[in-house]
């Protein structure tokens, strides 16, 4: 199954293994029909419950026949090469053969599920299978359900599902990034150490490929009109109609005229189309007879550099950044794209790593402010209460952030942002309505443009995530699970004022846990890696953890409860103990998916 918006390539299924005792003239012969029944069960729980980024159920292969051998482990591999399979769960009731019939495909994410049964011991199977994997240097996750089961038994525990929906999200995020590229459209934003893009890491570790195109390339296509004007036109009458302008906070001297303002509106939503066709292409650009530029960069996610070559001299990137981010533009509801502001490309990975596990759109902020209760005290004369009575930190970027980030979704009567294929058009009607376009205060940026402004809603779970690169240890993950915060609009204002209310906020407090980085918020700002972070909704952490020990990038620092941790099975022999340091060992023995760093 091919998606035009996945750029080139089938979506990944997952390929579900039957493994079976290989001894014939009655062993195996009884265990046919239950070890399908396994994997058919299996297959039922991941399409019911998994969807790829277009909102169609995830598809999954079942191989031919059970599994007993080498020979019939090779025809399965060669029928999910097929099929196109991007990641596999092996199933069992019973005793199998241990290496001779596991998954020997290095680059392919794999769990096994033994059936916790005395009678038929599929769990002595799983621990040998596991075995064989380390041994072989290939990780692979157990699973392996808490209770006994009786071998008629046809339900899979809560606890078995659980693994198995985590391994797939994981799993499929991984396949869904191999052979995509990121577009570096531009080169280095004022220093910031994530736009200098690193195409040994998307590599080594992501399976991507890095694309670069100099923001000149904006211009020419701006200037001879390579984009769909039919599209533009109609895109420049919903912005009319749909972009309220906000106050111009410049000095009366520095405010643009109403000519000026719609010539930045002008380019701003050309801006937004052009770097899309960059991305993906756009067959209408074929028609008008720009074959090259109709084939876009296959990107699945992007950057743009924009201060300060472009927006010393141009308008800036908030337009364009903010609605490709949002799940909703003049062509109606649609799946979100990943652009990163400043062209910070780790911090679009942490973005990339959140939209592949919740197909929702993703915030990309400033981790700006850390506000201690005292100090809010001292500004505002209120006290923080509830979730925030810790102290809150500000997250704030010039306007790049996702509309779906304003929490005006509704999920169940509670504020919410949702996977494209659940947002009605009221949703997107409040969502706009709760954005207001400032225009761009020329101290930043000279060249004019447009900045969302929203204050997010509270009581949203959220989850902060940021991918840093440290010299000689690689890169390393950061997880920050929290809630998002509605502060009286009197406090808000006042804090709100003190850097630029023209801005997008949300106000975030994370979860404690009384120790390490998250002693207290202090501690999480303390401990924050870079300047920039990106957030999805709901608590993810346990996904992204998962996620990452499948790219083998170690986790720095989360406050993801420990039972909700499932890395492979090999970490277990890098200490029981101190799983944060048992995971860099064991993320540098295996080393990157994808081959040496």
């Amino acid at each position: 199954m091919k998606d035009a918006l996945f750029l080139n390539t089938s979506l990944p299924k997952i390929g579900i293994r039957p493994i079976i005792d290989g001894r014939r003239n009655g062993v195996r012969e009884s265990l046919e029909e239950t070890t399908m029944g396994m994997a058919r069960r299996v297959k039922k729980l991941l399409e019911s419950n998994i969807k790829y980024p277009n909102g169609l159920p995830v598809e999954c292969v079942i191989a031919d026949t059970t599994i007993g051998g080498v020979a019939e482990a090779t025809r399965c591999a060669e029928k999910f090469a097929r099929e196109g399979v991007g990641l596999t769960i092996s199933v069992t009731p019973c005793w199998c053969y241990g290496s001779e019939t596991i998954d020997m495909d290095p680059f392919m994410p794999k769990a096994i599920w033994g059936f916790n049964g005395t009678e038929r011991p599929g769990a002595v199977y799983l621990a040998a299978a596991l075995a064989g994997h380390s041994q072989k240097g290939l990780p692979a996750f157990g699973i392996y359900g808490r209770d006994v089961q009786d071998a008629g038994d046809e339900n899979i525990p809560d606890d078995v599902a659980q693994k198995i929906l985590q391994f797939a999200r994981a799993g499929l995020a991984v396949a869904l990034m191999r052979r995509k590229s990121y577009l570096s459209i531009g080169n280095v934003s004022m220093g910031i150490a994530g736009s200098i893009v690193d195409p040994h890491f998307f590599e080594s570790y992501l399976g991507m490929r890095c694309e670069y195109v100099d923001m000149s390339e904006i211009t020419r296509r701006i200037e001879e009109e390579i984009y769909d004007r039919e599209e533009y036109a109609r895109a420049m009458q919903w912005v009319k109609e749909n972009c309220r302008e906000g106050t111009d906070r410049n000095p009366p001297d520095r405010q643009a005229g109403r000519e000026q303002k719609d010539n930045e509106w002008s380019t701003s939503v050309k801006m937004a189309l052009i770097c899309r066709d960059l991305m993906v292409g756009n067959p209408r650009l074929a028609e008008m007879g720009y074959k090259e530029e109709a084939e876009g960069h296959n990107a699945l996610a992007a950057g743009f550099q924009g201060q300060r070559q472009w927006t010393d001299h141009f308008p800036n990137g908030d337009f364009m950044e903010a609605i490709l981010n949002s799940s909703f533009d003049w062509n109606g509801i649609r799946r979100p794209y990943i652009m990163a502001t400043e062209n910070d490309s780790l911090n679009g990975v942490a973005m990339l790593f959140g939209y592949l596990l919740t197909n929702t759109a993703q915030v990309f902020a400033d981790v700006r402010t850390f506000w201690s209760p005292a100090a809010v005290k001292r500004v505002t004369g209120k006290e923080l209460e509830g979730v925030a009575s810790g102290g809150i930190i500000h997250l704030i970027n010039s306007g790049a952030a996702a509309l779906d980030g304003s929490g005006r979704m509704n999920k169940d009567g509670r504020s919410a942002m949702k996977p494209f294929w659940e947002i009605t058009p009221e949703d997107v009607k409040a969502c706009l309505e709760a954005t207001t376009w400032w225009p761009a205060v020329r101290e930043y940026f000279r060249g004019g443009g447009f900045s969302s402004k929203f204050v997010t809603r509270g009581g949203m779970p959220i989850t902060l995530a940021r991918v840093n690169i440290i010299k000689g240890l690689g890169p390393v993950l950061q997880i920050a699970e929290g809630y998002t915060v509605e502060l009286p609009d009197d406090v808000h204002r006042i804090l709100d004022d003190r850097t630029d209310p023209s801005w997008p906020t949300t106000w975030f407090a994370p979860r404690l846990t009384g120790k390490g980085a998250f002693t207290d918020v202090y501690a999480v700002m303390n401990n924050w890696g870079a300047n920039h972070g990106a957030f999805s909704y709901g608590h993810i952490g346990a996904d992204l953890i998962t996620l990452a020990s499948i790219l083998r990038i170690p986790v720095c620092m989360h406050n993801v409860p420990p039972e909700r941790i499932f890395r492979p099975s090999a970490w277990n022999a890098f200490g029981t103990e101190d799983l944060e340091g048992a995971d860099y060992r064991a993320c540098r023995n295996f080393g990157p998916l994808y081959g040496k760093y």
